[in-house]
């Protein structure tokens, strides 16, 4: 009898669910529940995963076009590289000022700076261009550094504006008192150090100064910069070549068309370096 009712105890009336039952059911319960999470997280990750995709194919096509442009652009430069090669434009000093440092691709072994070449192209039409704003006769071209003599007085004489090789006389743009007194609306140095004397006139009338400016040159109160080598007559030659055949261009001035070798000594026999 003791063994019969123990036996009716331990069994549970019937439609009424036992204890292990009930753990079995939350357990199923639980594994859905996280078998659901892991499915809905799968998708986020496939979803961050398709996007990214997405942004990668898109960078692709986005740096393939610039780097078509980039082609095209050095197609498209005013001259063949190997020009800017040969005249030694790009050569700076060992001295580089922190107004040039953009301007600047590395140093040499030697420890010369070079210039962003394609950069440099991108400056002389700036320059050329702010150049064409002015009309000859109201332009004062100035270089005291004598491997710009001759290239600086060609283009001045080309398209008739004043010129001052050798020395810079102070104060005949400022002193109206002078027999040499005269006007001006711009003045265009080589370098701003050399030809400080046409600079700080220019300053004091507050008329606008465009300057060539080497690694070693200071930018400030220039107006326009136009970076490159201004202690080489080939690349002084070179840079006034490249102004006289925009600037004509631009206002429509009609002359016998600019020759490099008229601005460059022997530039037929010069070698870009290898």
């Amino acid at each position: 009898m003791a063994k019969a009712k123990k036996t009716e105890e331990k069994e549970a009336p019937k439609g009424k669910v036992t204890s292990k039952e009930t753990v079995g059911v939350i357990d199923k319960e639980d594994k859905k529940a996280k078998l659901a999470k892991l499915l809905e997280k799968a998708k986020q990750l496939e979803k961050g995963v398709k996007e990214v995709k997405e942004i990668s194919k898109e960078e692709v096509k986005t740096k393939g076009k610039a780097a078509k442009e980039e082609i095209v652009g050095k197609k498209e430069m005013l001259v063949p590289i190997e020009d800017y090669l040969k005249s030694s434009i790009y050569l700076g000093t060992r001295v580089m000022t922190p107004d040039m440092r953009g301007y600047v691709y590395r140093r040499r072994a030697d420890g010369l700076a070079v210039f962003n070449t394609s950069l440099l192209d991108e400056k002389i039409r700036e320059a050329a261009e702010y150049l064409a704003k002015f009309e000859p006769k109201d332009i004062i071209v100035v270089c005291k550094r004598e491997a710009g003599w001759k290239a600086a007085a060609k283009f001045a004489e080309t398209f008739g504006m004043r010129c001052f090789t050798k020395k810079y006389p102070a104060g005949i743009l400022t002193n109206t008192n002078l027999e040499t007194f005269q006007e001006a609306n711009l003045v265009f140095i080589c370098d701003a150090w050399l030809d400080k004397n046409a600079f700080m006139d220019a300053l004091r009338i507050k008329i606008p100064v465009m300057s060539i400016c080497d690694t070693n040159n200071y930018t400030r109160n220039i107006t326009q910069v136009l970076p490159g080598n201004n202690k080489s007559a080939k690349s002084l030659g070179f840079i006034f070549f490249l102004l006289a055949k925009l600037y004509s261009e631009k206002r429509k001035i009609a002359i016998k068309k600019p020759m490099i070798q008229e601005y460059v000594d022997d530039w037929d026999n010069l070698q870009p370096p290898q």
